[in-house]
């Protein structure tokens, strides 16, 4: 009845069975690959506005 209360989480990136030691993710590799994404800029939301210190004639590359 209760038995999803015991199991951990899927991982995120491989949606493989999450440990607990990484919580949520499987393993090490994994919780790098995430942490790799962030700052990357993987997760960023896409917008309109400008970085700042950058005008709006200053072609960004």
């Amino acid at each position: 009845m209760n038995e999803t209360k015991n199991k951990p989480p899927r991982c995120p990136v491989c949606k493989g069975e999450g440990a607990v030691k990484y919580n949520p993710f499987c393993s090490k590799r994994c919780a790098d690959v995430d942490l790799s994404r962030w700052i990357g800029g993987g997760y960023r939301i896409p917008t309109d506005e400008h970085p700042i210190g950058v005008a709006d004639d200053d072609e960004i590359m």
